[in-house]
């Protein structure tokens, strides 16, 4: 009777584990390799999702912090970059002669290493005001050192934090080799008690319905040409499989240095602005505010727009009302002429 009972015990006990098993089974995984696969869907925004106010894409820390942009080297001798692949918004814009330098302006990611990073010119500075954002260059010209110490812009500078905030890369050579990474930058917004908890507003993006209906002719690659040669170049070509530009600059590919990531943007905007000489080094000024001719590109698809200065963003209208931009990342290249620089394919 004993053993009867034994062999009741243990068929319960197994029925029971069955029964548990089958129930786990059933549980949705909650393992970080899950998360990070459900992360990855580009599933539709819902419209009471938080975003990033300058990508528009869900807000992944609730606790949203100040821009901050920083003055990129393009110089082929600074190529490949490291981190801007993280920025929200970039500008390229001609600094001397025909060498084009990054305005890379960061919110929603914090790169652990940027640059190099090079020196100022005050509309870059100019630039950045749009956004609120925390200055970060390493030197200044002569105007840009003007517009920066006049009190309205909280900045850091390299000249001042050289080995301290900014490290030199020892792979290159000065002035290619200055770094510095998100967290340095909160150190020192700390040590000169610059304020970054205001978040810049939202830029104005597309819905899902707005997307799916763009109209405007087929545009699979852009070419932006700042010099006869290539080595300044800009070309994106449209990738149908992630709905993205690649970029690319002298034949190669623009990737990440330390991940080998590659830049991908969801908005390519080319903007035509006045460019005038002001000295013999061949630096010069740029009319941000007149408006004037752009194009913009999204999902393969370009249009014929205008660009306004919108305190102190450079955006594209249509019509006369403002064109949203597709959640993600925006790149805008400033021409001193649309027909002469740029040719669409």
């Amino acid at each position: 009777m004993k053993n009867n009972k034994k062999k009741v015990q243990r068929l319960f006990i197994a029925f029971i584990l069955l029964v548990m098993c089958t129930a786990c089974k059933q549980e949705p995984d909650k393992s970080p390799k899950a998360d990070v696969k459900e992360e990855e869907t580009s599933a539709p925004i819902a419209e009471n999702t938080e975003i990033y106010p300058l990508t528009g894409l869900p807000l992944k820390n609730v606790n949203g912090q100040r821009s901050f942009a920083v003055m990129v080297n393009n110089h082929p001798d600074a190529r490949p970059q490291s981190g801007l692949h993280q920025a929200d918004l970039v500008y390229e814009v001609l600094s001397e002669g025909n060498i084009t330098r990054f305005l890379a302006i960061f919110q929603s990611e914090q790169p652990a290493v940027i640059g190099p990073v090079r020196s100022a010119r005050e509309y870059y500075v100019d630039l950045s005001s749009g956004y609120d954002s925390v200055f970060i260059s390493h030197g200044w010209s002569p105007q840009a050192k003007e517009t920066l110490e006049n009190g309205r812009y909280d900045y850091l500078n390299g000249l001042f934090y050289d080995g301290t905030l900014f490290w030199r890369a020892d792979f290159r050579k000065a002035p290619h080799n200055s770094y510095i990474s998100a967290e340095n930058i909160m150190e020192g917004a700390k040590q000169a008690d610059i304020d970054l908890v205001q978040q810049p507003e939202s830029l104005s993006f597309l819905s899902e319905d707005e997307m799916k209906n763009l109209k405007g002719d087929e545009a699979v690659k852009a070419e932006v040409r700042y010099d006869k040669s290539d080595v300044w170049n800009a070309e994106y070509e449209y990738d149908k499989q992630t709905e993205k530009y690649l970029r690319y600059s002298n034949n190669e590919q623009t990737k990440d240095l330390e991940t080998g990531k590659s830049i991908a943007v969801d908005n390519l905007f080319i903007v035509e602005m006045e460019h005038q000489l002001i000295d013999d080094y061949g630096r010069r000024s740029i009319d941000l505010t007149s408006g004037g001719k752009g194009i913009l590109l999204q999902k393969g698809v370009s249009r014929q727009v205008e660009w306004r200065n919108e305190d102190g963003r450079i955006l594209p209208y249509l019509n006369g009302s403002q064109v949203g931009f597709v959640p993600g990342k925006t790149w805008i290249n400033i021409v001193p002429a649309l027909e002469d620089y740029v040719s669409l394919h």
